[in-house]
């Protein structure tokens, strides 16, 4: 039976603060959780009861095994996750200065596994069988991670729902993307021409397009060839724009923000379950802010992805409570 979700992409452990406003040197205490964009959002959908799995490698070390044993806790497949043995497993720590700011600080050097994934070895069938498939733009920073993205999107070949997570972090790029986003925008432009779904933030869509404005940015994603458009502005909501002319602007819910990184991964998985069910725009985009929201209220990304009577209650009431 073909999945509903495949994701591909990062993967590595979190090490977030147990207290709040306390800055990384005077931290005492850390809690451990499963983390990377694309695997939280496999986790996202799994909790919403989709089928998912995630295509991704870690190192073979103890960080590796707890991976395994987290995405299978979590309800996703990992038997697209393999080991790549000289590299550690990534690990990520964060402060935590609620309510917008949130310092990363990655390790993923000398290289992080999951850029180490191979075309050669992708189950490329199973990609294109999926019903939604699932890339992210760090995936495309550096090879062989880059061309096995670029491949697995033109073997799917816009077959069902293929969503591309703009995720532009130049930190994880070691080129001249560095400093010149547009060393990046030829990778990106390649992309979105196997993709139907577009999604990133207002830096995001820029470095895509080179066009900033949300309206005139979600037009240039949906030249560039997507069929839907999903723009996120940060304290104005989201704006998503289909190819048939259907438009909806949603604003945010009201929440009281405690660590705003997993947000947009809860966001990701509850758009792959809206577009499933085949919802109109307007409430897919309120259930994807709602999810996003609740996971901004909470500590940890992908223990604290929500269930769906956990969406429903925070859309029925307009906030977060």
């Amino acid at each position: 039976m073909a999945y509903d979700l495949i994701t591909m992409g990062r993967i590595g452990v979190d090490l977030y603060p147990l207290q709040t406003g306390v800055p990384l040197p005077q931290v005492t205490s850390f809690g451990k959780f499963l983390g990377g964009s694309a695997s939280n959002v496999a986790v996202a959908a799994a909790r919403l009861g989709r089928r998912t799995a995630v295509i991704t490698r870690t190192g073979d070390d103890p960080f590796g095994t707890y991976l395994h044993e987290a995405l299978k806790g979590f309800g996703v497949d990992d038997q697209w996750v393999t080991p790549v043995p000289g590299l550690p497993t990534p690990v990520t720590f964060c402060e935590i200065f609620p309510p917008d700011d949130f310092p990363l600080y990655f390790y993923r050097q000398p290289k992080a596994p999951d850029l180490e994934i191979d075309a050669h070895e992708l189950d490329l069938d199973a990609v294109r069988d999926a019903r939604v498939f699932w890339v992210t733009g760090t995936g495309l920073s550096e090879e062989p991670s880059r061309t096995a993205t670029l491949a697995a999107l033109a073997h799917r070949a816009k077959s069902g729902i293929t969503v591309f997570d703009l995720d532009w972090r130049p930190i994880l790029w070691k080129d001249t993307a560095w400093t010149d986003p547009d060393a990046a925008r030829p990778f990106y432009t390649e992309a979105l021409r196997h993709t139907t779904v577009a999604v990133g933030n207002l830096d995001e869509v820029e470095v895509a397009t080179g066009v900033r404005e949300p309206h005139a940015a979600a037009r240039a994603l949906l030249d560039a060839g997507v069929e839907l458009a999903v723009v996120k502005q940060g304290p104005k909501g989201v704006l998503a724009v289909n190819s048939a002319g259907e438009s909806a602007e949603v604003p945010p819910l009201p929440v009281n923000v405690l660590n705003g990184l997993g947000a947009g991964d809860a966001f990701g998985g509850s758009l792959v379950h809206g577009l499933l069910e085949g919802w109109d725009l307007e409430k897919t985009m309120r259930h994807a802010n709602a999810a996003g929201a609740i996971v901004a209220s909470r500590l940890e990304c992908s223990s604290a992805m929500p269930t769906p009577a956990e969406i429903e209650a925070a859309v029925t009431a307009g906030a977060v409570q």
